[in-house]
């Protein structure tokens, strides 16, 4: 589902905010767009998700910035000062007459020698702050998502009622397919002969037969069925997935109906069953 969520942390100097937007999509990814220094938590940011949401594109904005005063440790790299003394010591030989002028003072001012130490890992106090306000943008992203899965539910459950009344309408036309098909056939066979009486116990062989390959109560039965497990799952917490593949039963019993009648009437109705079972699934794509 669509939603958005802020989350916010102010703290000892550490000032982070988290935003966190939602599309619809079949299953949950997350794009995180944070500076570097949380490159090595990206996973763990995931995991947080994962465990708030199910499904749906997430794109989550984290900024940071860092005011604590601390104190600067210098990082004296060995191996560079080790390298320009040598250098000097091989210019000296080379050139005796020059002034040997190379002091520790000067060896420490060469470039990289000495430099700050690196502060770009995240620690603790950021982690813990990065985590708070992530938690507070996903309580308000469900909070906004919650408002509208209810309206989706309320939407979706008048769609059943619809679906319920055509199925209702499909079972009082049903028992006539057979009827109506005997009448056809009979009426199609003394045309056929011209008047002369047809073999009556062979016309109701066929129309009993046409009624077994036409019978279409179990698909009946089952979507009866079908319509009340949607309206109890509607009660749970997470019930996308549940709700996906349960209008994809919808679809096969209704198919099916269509396949095995030979009735216009019964095929309007199921064409109108599947126009409303389709809307129902466009429903369901957007649930947790």
């Amino acid at each position: 589902m669509t939603g958005y969520g802020r989350g916010e942390y102010s703290d000892g100097g550490i000032e982070l905010s988290v935003e966190i937007k939602t599309v619809n999509n079949r299953y949950l990814d997350a794009a995180v767009k944070a500076p570097r220094i949380f490159a090595a938590h990206e996973e763990a940011i995931r995991g947080i998700i994962r465990e708030k949401l199910t499904r749906g594109h997430a794109d989550v904005f984290i900024s940071f910035s860092d005011k604590r005063e601390r104190e600067k440790t210098l990082f004296l790299d060995e191996g560079v000062a080790r390298s320009y003394v040598e250098a000097a010591k091989k210019v000296a030989a080379l050139f005796p007459g020059l002034t040997d002028d190379v002091t520790v003072s000067g060896v420490l001012r060469y470039p990289d020698v000495l430099r700050a130490e690196d502060v770009s890992a995240a620690d603790d106090e950021i982690i813990f702050a990065m985590k708070s306000a992530l938690l507070t943008a996903l309580e308000k992203l469900n909070a906004m998502r919650s408002t509208e899965g209810e309206k989706l539910k309320t939407d979706m459950l008048s769609r059943m009622d619809v679906i319920e009344k055509l199925v209702g309408e499909v079972e009082k036309r049903a028992p006539f397919v057979a009827e109506n098909y005997r009448l056809k056939l009979e009426s199609k066979i003394k045309k056929l002969l011209e008047g002369a009486e047809p073999d009556e116990a062979r016309i109701l062989t066929e129309a009993a037969l046409f009624a077994d390959k036409s019978n279409i109560d179990e698909e009946l039965t089952r979507l009866h069925s079908h319509v009340s497990q949607f309206r109890e799952i509607c009660n749970e917490q997470i019930v996308g997935r549940k709700l996906d593949f349960l209008v994809q039963e919808f679809n096969r019993e209704t198919n099916t109906i269509c396949s095995k009648s030979n009735d216009l009437e019964v095929t309007r109705l199921g064409l109108a069953l599947k126009n409303e079972i389709e809307k129902v699934r466009e429903q369901v794509q957007n649930l947790e």
